[in-house]
């Protein structure tokens, strides 16, 4: 999302990327462009948002804006995984971020059912995913909007300490789009702890778009940016990071299926 999930991966930076641009955007990038102005939408001033609140929505937009002009750069990516079912890791270097990663898989439920399990049950993550131990929302701020708090789970033969992160996230519905968008903030409420190193991520993104072979099928991407802070060399990074993310997805339709078990059991 997203650190939590939407997160334990990463790459290395992720600061001064305001000014980039990519080459030719795809399809869908094009079409949410179009139809919902996402990328050039001013951020609306609404009554009873505070200064702060107001930075923080300025930075869940501009997280999703960065995000969604990396996915649409279709050149220069490099292939760092395919599992057996089809699911692909895939990384790139950007000048002024660093390495990036981006996870596409095709997911059995439709984007409403992911959007309202990654987004309305957040919380509940560290329930299915054993790389997240706990997600907590320190802060809303309108529909769109949420500041959380986030702790990793330990990783095999602890090659990564514990971590936590606290994000501003973004969440949008454009269209038949979802999409979950998130960076590194600081919050009051949430300072760094003591024996914790405090990553940063960013930008992130998770992109639920229908298949276009089966509607109710979703194209599910994405995109990881973390710095994990500590003296890790860069190769086990990048190899525990890219198996976080097929390890993600895996977990998220154990989930889903779990979900959809216990209402079949309801309605017999």
């Amino acid at each position: 999302m997203l650190p939590a999930t939407f997160k334990l991966c990463a790459g290395i930076s992720y600061r001064h990327m305001r000014n980039m641009r990519g080459p030719g955007p795809s399809n869908w990038i094009s079409q949410v462009r179009r139809r919902s102005s996402l990328l050039g939408c001013p951020i609306r001033e609404e009554n009873g948002y505070s200064e702060e609140e107001m930075s923080y929505v300025k930075q869940g937009e501009d997280a999703l804006q960065r995000a969604i002009g990396i996915l649409s750069e279709r050149e220069g990516w490099i292939v760092e995984t395919v599992a057996a079912n089809g699911d692909k890791v895939l990384s790139k270097m950007l000048p002024s971020i660093g390495k990036v990663f981006r996870l596409e898989v095709l997911l059995d439920q439709h984007p409403d059912s992911l959007y309202g399990e990654l987004v309305g049950n957040m919380e509940q993550m560290g329930e299915w995913n054993p790389n997240v131990k706990q997600v907590k929302i320190l802060q809303k701020i309108g529909k769109d909007t949420m500041v959380t708090h986030e702790v990793s789970g330990d990783t095999p033969g602890n090659v990564v300490g514990p971590r936590d992160f606290v994000s501003v996230r973004c969440a949008k519905r454009r269209g038949s789009a979802c999409f979950l968008a998130g960076t590194a903030t600081q919050h009051p409420k949430m300072p760094e702890q003591r024996g914790v190193v405090r990553a940063e991520n960013g930008p992130t993104c998770i992109v639920l778009k229908p298949s276009n072979e089966d509607p109710n099928k979703t194209k599910f991407t994405w995109l990881l940016n973390i710095d994990l802070k500590g003296w890790i060399p860069k190769t086990i990074i990048n190899k525990v990071l890219s198996q976080t993310q097929v390890d993600f997805a895996n977990h998220l339709r154990q989930r889903m299926a779990s979900q959809v078990s216990v209402e079949m059991a309801h309605t017999c």
